[in-house]
C-alpha cells in the first residue's frame, strides 16, 4: 500500500468520528507523522479527547495510554517507579504510561508545574531518566495533550519550556448546528469511536514517519524559518 493512501485512510477514519474538524485532524496527523507533539486547547465538549482516542483506535498494534492530569498527580505516575521485590530483594522498574506509542495527556494544565515538567525530557529527547537510569522511548511516541483555557478554575499555565516541546497548538472550536445534530445522532446508541476499526498498522505509521524525515528542506526555507522565529 502506498504512503499517500495510508495517510488518506487514516485521515478519513478519524474525520468519520471527529465531525466538522477536517483541518484540525489533518494538522494533528501531520504533527504525529513529523515526529512532533500536539497541544489541543479549547473549551470542554469540543472533541479534544475524542480526537486523540480516534487516532489511537485507527492504528492497529499501537499502544495507547491515557493520563488524567490532576493537582495531586506525581511525576512517578507518568514516568514510572522502581519497587522492591520482596522475593528477590531487588528493585524492579515498573514503567509508567509515558512508555507507549500514543499518550493522551488529558487536561495537562490541571497538574502542578512540577508534574508537567516530568514530560519535558521525554518529549524533547525521546528518553526518560528515572533514578539515574536512562530509558529510551521507542516506536511512534506521540503526545497529544489537551487543556482548558487558563481562565478555568483549577488550571495552571504551562511553563514556556513545556510549551516549546509541542510542535503544534490547535483549537477546535464549536462546529455548526448541523454538525452538532449529526454528532447527537451518531451517539444515540453508542459512541462512534468505539466502533472505529483500524485502517493502518503501527509499522505503516513508522514508515510514514521515516518518509517524512527524508523530505528535502532547502537552505532558503531554513533561513526563512529562522527569520520568522526571530521576528516573533
Amino acid at each position: 500500500m502506498s504512503i499517500p493512501a495510508t495517510a488518506a485512510r487514516l485521515e478519513a477514519a478519524v474525520c468519520s468520528v471527529v465531525r466538522g474538524q477536517p483541518e484540525v485532524v489533518r494538522r494533528v496527523l501531520a504533527c504525529m507523522i513529523s515526529g512532533g507533539h500536539a497541544l489541543l486547547e479549547d473549551f470542554p465538549g469540543t472533541g479534544k479527547t475524542t480526537l486523540a482516542k480516534a487516532i489511537a483506535k485507527a492504528i492497529s498494534g499501537a499502544m495507547f495510554k491515557r493520563v488524567q492530569f490532576t493537582p495531586d498527580l506525581l511525576p512517578s505516575d507518568i514516568l514510572g517507579i522502581s519497587i522492591l521485590d520482596p522475593r528477590t530483594q531487588e528493585f524492579k522498574f515498573h514503567p509508567g504510561p509515558v512508555f507507549t506509542d500514543i499518550l493522551l495527556a488529558d487536561e495537562i494544565n490541571r497538574a502542578s508545574p512540577r508534574t508537567q515538567s516530568a514530560l519535558l525530557e521525554a518529549m524533547g529527547e525521546r528518553q526518560a531518566t528515572i533514578e539515574g537510569i536512562r530509558h529510551d522511548l521507542d516506536g511512534i511516541f506521540f503526545v497529544i495533550a489537551t487543556q482548558n483555557p487558563v481562565e478555568f478554575r483549577g488550571t495552571y499555565p504551562l511553563p514556556e519550556a513545556q510549551m516549546d516541546r509541542f510542535a503544534m497548538q490547535c483549537t477546535l472550536g464549536y462546529v455548526s448546528a448541523a454538525e452538532e445534530a449529526a454528532i447527537l445522532a451518531d451517539q444515540a446508541e453508542s459512541h462512534p469511536v468505539d466502533a472505529l476499526l483500524p485502517v493502518a498498522t503501527r509499522e505503516e505509521i513508522l514508515d510514514l514517519m521515516a518518509v517524512a524525515r527524508q523530505v528535502r528542506f532547502s537552505d532558503e526555507l531554513r533561513h526563512y524559518v529562522v527569520a520568522l522565529v526571530g521576528a516573533t
